[in-house]
C-alpha cells in the first residue's frame, strides 16, 4: 500500500508541475499532504531522469514543455480518441452502484479533474452537465438546473441551487436549495441543462450531503435494520444491490443476517415484499408495522 501511495503521489505531482502557471512548494504539499522536504525529493528525482524543472520568478515550480521528455510523458498521460472510447464502454458495462465501478472512476477522476475524463467516464448526454456542476463546486458557485424531471413531485421545473458534492459514479448531486431551505439529492440522468450562475453560494454553513442506502434511497437519517435472510434471499440481494454484499453476516450455510443502515423503509420495503417467504425481519418493529399494514390492504 505504501508503494501504491508514492506512485499515486508521484503522479499527481506530475500534472501539477505541468500545469500552466506551477505552483510553490508550500501549495504542493498541501496538496498532495507531505512535507516540502519530500517535495524537493520527488523533483529531484524527475530531474535526474532527464526532466527540465524550474522555479520561475514567482516562486512556482513547472516542468519545461520544450523538453522532449515532457511530450513522451504529456502523451502519456493522455487517453486518445480510441482509449477513451474501450475506456467508457468498459466503465459503462459496470452497474452504477458497483464498488470497483466508483473506486475507478475516483481514482480517474482525482488523478485528472479535467472535461477530457469526464467525457470519457460519463454518459455522453450527461457530461455536459456534470462538468458545468463539477466547475461549480470548485469555484462555489450557484446553479440554475433547467427541465428537472422529479420523481417525487412529478412535475419538470427550474430549480436555483447550491451544489456540494456528487454521489460515487456522477449517478446524482447533493445540493442546497435556498427556496425550501433543505439539503436535496438531484439525479443527473433528469437534468437537461446546467447553467453556472454568477453568483457565489450564500448558505455554506447550511451545505449538508446526506445519506445513500444500498437499495439507492436518500435523505438526511439513517436508521438500523436486522434482516435474516435465507440463500435465495441473499443471493438476489446481492445481484439486485451489490453494496448490500458488505454488510451481510453468515450464522450457518443456510442462513445470513443483513445488518445495515437505510435511509428509510421505501427500498428495503420492497425488496421484502417482493420475498415475504424468504426473510424475517429481526428489526426495527416499525419496518414490522408498516409491511404488515401494507399487506392488509385490500385487493379490488
Amino acid at each position: 500500500m505504501k508503494d501504491q501511495a508514492k506512485i499515486e503521489r508521484s503522479i499527481k505531482l506530475l500534472l501539477l508541475l505541468s500545469g500552466g502557471f506551477g505552483y510553490s512548494i508550500k501549495a504542493i504539499s498541501e496538496k498532495l499532504e507531505t512535507s516540502e522536504r519530500t517535495i524537493y525529493r520527488y523533483i529531484e528525482t524527475f530531474r535526474n531522469i532527464g526532466l527540465i524543472i524550474e522555479k520561475n520568478r514567482d516562486g512556482y515550480w513547472k516542468i519545461e514543455k520544450n523538453s522532449n521528455h515532457y511530450k513522451d510523458l504529456h502523451e502519456l498521460l493522455q487517453f486518445s480518441e480510441e482509449e477513451s472510447y474501450i475506456l467508457q464502454k468498459a466503465i459503462h458495462s459496470i452497474d452504477d452502484n458497483n464498488a470497483l465501478k466508483s473506486n475507478l472512476i475516483s481514482k480517474l477522476y482525482s488523478l485528472y479533474k479535467s472535461k477530457r475524463v469526464i467525457d470519457t467516464i460519463i454518459k455522453k448526454e450527461n457530461s455536459e452537465c456534470i462538468s458545468n456542476i463539477t466547475s461549480a463546486i470548485e469555484n462555489n458557485k450557484q446553479i440554475k438546473l433547467i427541465d428537472y424531471k422529479s420523481a417525487n413531485s412529478n412535475t419538470i421545473s427550474t430549480r436555483i441551487l447550491e451544489p456540494i458534492k456528487f454521489t460515487p459514479n456522477f449517478v446524482a448531486v447533493w445540493c442546497y436549495e435556498a427556496k425550501n431551505g433543505a439539503n436535496k439529492l438531484f439525479k443527473t440522468s433528469r437534468i437537461k441543462k446546467v447553467e453556472i450562475l454568477n453568483k457565489r453560494s450564500e448558505h455554506v454553513k447550511k451545505h449538508k450531503a446526506g445519506y445513500i442506502d444500498c437499495f439507492r434511497m436518500s435523505s438526511n437519517e439513517k436508521i438500523q435494520i436486522q434482516l435474516e435472510l435465507n440463500i435465495r434471499a441473499r443471493n438476489l440481494l446481492i445481484e439486485e444491490y451489490p453494496l448490500a454484499e458488505k454488510d451481510i453476516i453468515e450464522i450457518n450455510e443456510n442462513t445470513f443476517l443483513f445488518d445495515s443502515y437505510v435511509s428509510n423503509f421505501d427500498g428495503v420495503g420492497r425488496f421484502i415484499l417482493g420475498l415475504m417467504n424468504d426473510i424475517t425481519i429481526k428489526s426495527p418493529t416499525e419496518l414490522k408495522k408498516l409491511l404488515n399494514n401494507k399487506i392488509k390492504v385490500k385487493v379490488f
